[in-house]
């Protein structure tokens, strides 16, 4: 029967990149406390965070692949079994709406700080506009998400080029006496790396997860060393950039925004219009991996469940950007490594099952429903156990 378009490579090193990037990561607040107060050994936090990124990526795609998962649910009950996959689900789920209320907060920020206007306009606007795009499904999705990206990765390269090329004393000067890590989140360089990809990827497998549904194995994993490389590099070029003008930007909520404003003012307020854009996306994947959690596309209670969540974040989100960053990201990260354990363990697993894994796919092939998909995803995390299946 007829399957779904294979998304390009493309696609889906964007869609991956679209999914993590956002208020925290455009902004410079994430690489800044993550990677920037550790000066130089911050370099090498982000090529381990870049790795990382593009391992377990590619490990949630193929994932989702196989399982023809809907949401994260079947690819989280697979890899760590019924109590950790449960625990799991329910860390990400939360996260994806706590994701959208710092989102809404985050483009509060910006409508305040930037623009002038009320705080609540912006988290209103930011709110709504989500509501609308994830009413209309996965597809929409992955267009919007797919269609900023490039926006992102122009405006954070261009101005990370520019700032270094007019001025690299500035920027090697720091690179060889600064160091401040009692302001990161810890203050150990490859703890906070894990961090930083562990609280990325919970965010992401929410998408990532009936992505790897719709493309073929060739594809997801070029597509996800692609977007591994590519959130590793604009990570990389925005530590640059504000290691360059260290000691102002780091005194700024949205240290990115201050660089580009040292270039011109019609350059800060493209990079304001680009960082918005980068929100969006954010808030959307949210939305919609919380939402596809809890109902089926397409039908009321998804819906009711959108509106729902929604409202919810727009007064949550009212708390403010700054103490939902600082206190948010870290608490999830660490809880997060559960996600990557149980991913690490379901690869060793896969190698041990993967004959019966191939024969379930010869089922799924006949257009699986999202219950088919759990169900089967039960039924691999027990293989070795006890041989039922359920029907």
């Amino acid at each position: 029967m007829t399957r779904k378009k294979q998304l390009s490579v493309f696609t889906i090193a964007a869609t991956y990149i679209g999914t993590v990037v956002g208020a925290g990561f455009a902004s410079g607040q994430e690489v800044l406390q993550f990677f920037g107060y550790f000066g130089l050994p911050g370099i090498l936090g982000l090529v381990l965070t870049t790795i990382l990124l593009a391992f377990f990526g590619y490990l949630i795609l193929d994932l989702g692949r196989r399982l023809h998962a809907d949401s994260h649910l079947p690819l989280v009950r697979y890899a760590g079994g019924k109590w950790i996959g449960t625990a799991v689900d329910w860390v990400i789920t939360l996260f994806l709406f706590g994701g959208l209320v710092t989102m809404g907060a985050g483009a509060g920020a910006i409508f305040t700080e930037q623009l002038g206007l009320p705080f609540l306009w912006g988290s209103l606007a930011m709110i709504v506009i989500s509501l609308v795009t994830v009413l209309t499904g996965i597809a929409g999705v992955v267009t919007s998400i797919s269609f900023v990206v490039p926006l992102l990765l122009a405006a954070v390269f261009g101005v990370a080029i520019y700032t270094i090329a007019t001025d690299p004393g500035a920027l090697l000067s720091t690179l060889r006496v600064y160091a401040n890590p009692g302001k990161a989140p810890v203050p150990f360089w490859p703890l906070t790396a894990l961090l930083y990809a562990s609280y990325n990827l919970v965010l992401s497998v929410a998408i990532l997860a009936p992505l790897g549904s719709m493309s073929d194995a060739r594809r997801l994993k070029i597509g996800a060393i692609l977007g591994g490389i590519g959130l590793g590099a604009g990570a990389t070029a925005i530590n640059l950039s504000i290691l360059t003008h260290i000691g102002r930007a780091a005194n700024f909520e949205i240290p990115m925004i201050y660089v580009a404003g040292t270039i011109s003012p019609l350059a800060r307020i493209g990079y304001t219009m680009v960082l918005l854009a980068e929100i969006y996306t954010t808030a959307v994947s949210s939305l919609f991996g919380f939402v596809a959690r809890m109902g089926k596309q397409g039908t009321a209670k998804y819906r009711w469940i959108t509106l729902g969540a929604g409202a919810a974040a727009f007064g949550l989100a009212q708390f403010g950007f700054s103490n939902l960053v600082g206190t948010l990201f870290p608490t999830v990260g660490f809880a997060g490594f559960l996600l990557l354990g149980s991913l690490v363990y379901g690869f060793i697993k896969d190698r041990k099952v993967k004959p019966a894994v191939e024969a379930r796919e010869a089922v799924l092939a006949r257009q699986p429903t999202p219950a088919m998909a759990f169900e089967v995803a039960e039924e691999l995390a027990g293989e070795g156990k006890d041989g039922n299946e359920s029907n």
